[in-house]
């Protein structure tokens, strides 16, 4: 006779397995489109260089806080705008609003130190450092997100440390320098950004995630540039830069997004590497910044280890869901 109670518990566990391949299969593109992921790549790329110089050009004219103010209103019009021509607008609701919360205080911290250190540490450095977060988060997300501590990650976050090391040259003149450390704070800061916007993603559709965001940090950027009670506002040297700001960084992450929607993260990450050889040229080219081996040199090793990272999440992904 079949037990009952062991049937339902069975029965059950089958329900929600076949609900997490359902979950899973949103967040996986269903086919494969390498190309057309390569090309939005392309955009992610010009939008978080341009930005990166858009930064250092608005830099002797306004703050960190004041660039993320301004950041966040032209940010706060276009998902507006997006969201009236796409008619989403039913879908941005109060809610979840202390992870959302949280979220903008990770990113708004990481985005601050960001715009910082690209005004005190080569482009390429910041780059290379910046790219250790990925890292960060495959190590965090075992305790945050209750996902399994694995030897790949634990020897991904050991590579991704020594190329830190590698990039950051501690044994050179002067040292560990403040402007790395800052670099590493942003990282830390989207780290954390990235392991609650992938708790927000089960629970708020993503127009809602810009929608809060924006607000926050607008919000966050008013408080703390106004501390001094007083907020610079845009002039001629400085208005453009400002659009350019709010215009890549949005456009960056949205072309970000739709690479990863047409192809797995392992195809696009590697082309998103591409971004470190690209500012470190627009660096020489433009600031006159050597291109230092070991900053290009820790960043592969730095990348290694988000590949091996990648690579060992799709193919646990893919045995869940029954792919071969």
């Amino acid at each position: 006779m079949r037990n009952k109670p062991a049937a339902r518990a069975l029965d059950k566990h089958v329900v929600q397995g076949e609900k997490w391949r359902r979950n899973l299969r949103l967040f996986m593109p269903q086919t494969s489109r390498p190309l057309a992921a390569a090309l939005w790549m392309l955009g992610a790329i010009t939008g978080f260089v341009s930005m990166a110089i858009a930064g250092r050009e608005v830099a002797p004219f306004h703050d960190t806080f004041e660039i993320m103010t301004y950041r966040s209103v032209i940010g706060l019009v276009i998902v507006l705008v997006a969201a009236l021509v796409t008619g989403q607008m039913r879908h941005i609701r109060a809610r979840n609003l202390g992870r959302h919360a949280l979220r903008n205080a990770f990113h708004f911290t990481g985005q601050n130190l960001w715009f910082y250190a690209l005004t005190i540490i080569p482009l390429a450095q910041l780059f290379a450092v910046e790219f250790s977060y990925p890292i960060m988060v495959a190590l965090a997300a075992p305790f945050v997100l209750g996902e399994r501590l694995t030897p790949v990650r634990v020897v991904a976050a050991g590579l991704g440390f020594l190329g830190v090391l590698i990039a950051a040259d501690p044994w050179a003149a002067g040292g560990l320098s403040p402007g790395i450390l800052i670099a590493l704070g942003a990282a830390v800061g989207f780290a954390g950004s990235a392991l609650v916007t992938k708790q927000l993603t089960r629970l708020a559709p993503m127009i809602e995630i810009l929608f809060w965001l924006t607000v926050f940090q607008l919000i966050f950027g008013l408080v703390l540039a106004g501390y001094d009670g007083v907020i610079a506002p845009p002039s001629a040297a400085s208005a453009l830069w400002l659009l350019l700001i709010g215009i890549a960084g949005l456009g960056g992450h949205f072309c970000l997004t739709r690479a990863l929607s047409l192809a797995p993260a392992s195809v696009v990450a590697p082309i998103d590497f591409l971004r470190l050889p690209i500012i470190g040229i627009v660096g020489m080219m433009l600031y006159d910044e050597p291109l230092q081996a070991a900053v290009f040199f820790g960043g592969a090793v730095i990348f290694t280890a988000t590949w091996l990272t990648i690579r060992s999440e799709g193919r646990a992904r893919r045995a869940l869901t029954g792919k071969v």
